[in-house]
């Protein structure tokens, strides 16, 4: 089993990330007005607002989500593979990151690049992580949940400690052209999140073609798309295939947890979140 590339402390996988590639990412990556960066940490929803964004530009149209993988529509700026694409590409970039943000594109700080940062309770990413990661060759198989949930603590885990990185990219969030969502807001008001995103983007849709948006961006559907499911990925990485999309629900963690895990995290959430005002995060 490959262990991680480590760059300053942070983890990444073992296949398909280079030191030197996340370096010319961050001190090199120039970004422009009309790009628009999907951030998130690992697990929280990526996949699902990056359709939604694609279906949004297309007003609801599925032609292009159903013909193009995913990863090539929203390339990954800190891989072998997403960076030179994105580094080439003229025109409007859409883009996805989950870099924390002290490793990500300078730029971005003296650009009026839009970014839209997903944010889904922890509990949830640390049960989806250990499921998915677990099933890869991309990282060590941390072979049962309570090793893992040490790890996710801990920060041990690709892209290093969750906390951190919420904590990093909400210090953006009065800026103007950072739009911040919650996978549990998304879930509960899909077609509220979609005019959101809309209004955020200046983009205006008719409710029919809101309709098709939520329609094609609907977890039955994604599942059943292979440009979008991760069916068509390398089986010499993924021996088991990519199950990136399990379950796509909320408090998954409660059937997972055990009494004294639950309290663990708690406390920790309460200690390393301290300071932001109450109600910030919607799962609490």
């Amino acid at each position: 089993m490959p262990d991680y590339n480590w760059f300053e402390g942070i983890a990444f996988p073992a296949i398909g990330f280079q030191k030197e590639v996340v370096e010319d990412v961050r001190n090199k990556f120039v970004l422009k007005e009309e790009d628009l960066i999907i951030l998130t940490y690992p697990k929280s929803g990526t996949n699902w607002l990056i359709e939604i964004v694609c279906l949004i530009q297309t007003k609801g149209d599925p032609t292009w989500i159903q013909s193009v993988p995913i990863w090539e529509r929203a390339p990954w700026i800190e891989t072998d593979i997403g960076y030179p694409v994105l580094k080439h590409k003229e025109g409007p970039r859409l883009m996805s990151s989950h870099l924390p943000i002290h490793l990500f594109p300078k730029s971005l700080f003296s650009s009026k690049a839009k970014a839209i940062y997903l944010i889904r309770n922890p509990r949830d990413v640390l049960v989806s992580g250990y499921f998915f990661w677990g099933k890869t060759s991309l990282v060590k198989n941390p072979e049962s949940m309570g090793t893992y949930f040490e790890w996710f603590l801990k920060g041990n885990v690709l892209y290093g400690s969750w906390f951190e990185h919420i904590r990093g990219w909400l210090s953006m969030r009065e800026g103007d052209n950072f739009l911040v969502l919650y996978y549990e807001e998304m879930q509960k008001d899909t077609k509220g999140t979609i005019k959101k995103i809309c209004d955020f983007l200046g983009k205006k849709l008719d409710p029919d073609e809101l309709d098709l948006v939520l329609k094609y961006s609907s977890f039955k559907v994604m599942k059943e798309n292979n440009m979008s499911n991760f069916s068509t990925i390398d089986q010499d990485l993924f021996p088991n295939g990519l199950n990136l999309l399990r379950k796509g629900t909320t408090g998954d963690w409660r059937n997972h947890f055990t009494v004294a895990q639950a309290e663990a995290f708690d406390k920790i959430f309460q200690e390393k979140m301290a300071g932001f005002p109450p109600g910030m995060f919607p799962w609490n």
